[in-house]
């Protein structure tokens, strides 16, 4: 039983031992960094090697528009307008599938044979319909004519005016001086 707390002990040992060592690691490092960034020397290399990047840059695309290439920008800027550009020909073109299929089914042969047999059928219901109305029209005089007291009805254009007959005015002329003969 010994044995198992001696090795806990110099586990723990060893584990503080490591702990102590990384600790001192780090903060040697901490140091080191800070009093390198303090370092006027180190800051001055730092800017220059920045410096010396931006222009290689600048000469990068100088070189690369001399030789009439793009760059990584250009490039970056003409595939976000070919998206663009793809996206509303994708729209343009679903408007025209849409207008496409709108045309074909008002303009197909079956629609063209549809519209004909509905007039066709059409024409007969109203064919019908008049036959119909002929029909009840005669059935109409026929009881007209049956009825014993009924005026018979005289087109306006085959009446006869009574010419000798005195019109209501005149008869109503005529009764005043009766009246005042009396």
């Amino acid at each position: 039983m010994t044995d198992d707390n001696d090795e806990g002990v110099d586990e723990r040992q060893d584990q503080g031992l490591r702990d102590r060592i990384a600790r001192s690691g780090e903060d040697a490092l901490g140091k080191l960094a800070s009093d390198l960034l303090e370092s006027q020397l180190v800051t001055t290399a730092i800017g220059r090697v920045f410096e010396a990047r931006e222009k290689a840059t600048q000469a990068q695309a100088v070189a690369f528009g001399a030789l009439n290439l793009p760059s990584a920008a250009d490039l970056e800027r003409l595939t976000r307008r070919i998206r663009s550009v793809s996206q509303r020909l994708d729209a343009i073109e679903d408007g025209v599938d849409k207008l496409d299929r709108r045309l074909g089914s008002m303009s197909s042969p079956a629609s063209d044979d549809t519209v004909r047999s509905v007039e066709t059928g059409l024409g007969k219901r109203i064919g019908s319909i008049e036959e119909a109305l002929a029909g009840l029209t005669r059935e109409i005089a026929a009881l007209r004519e049956g009825l014993p007291d009924a005026p018979r009805a005289v087109p306006a254009s085959q009446e006869r005016l009574e010419v000798d007959a005195p019109t209501p005015a005149e008869k109503a002329r005529r009764r005043k001086p009766d009246a005042e003969s009396s």
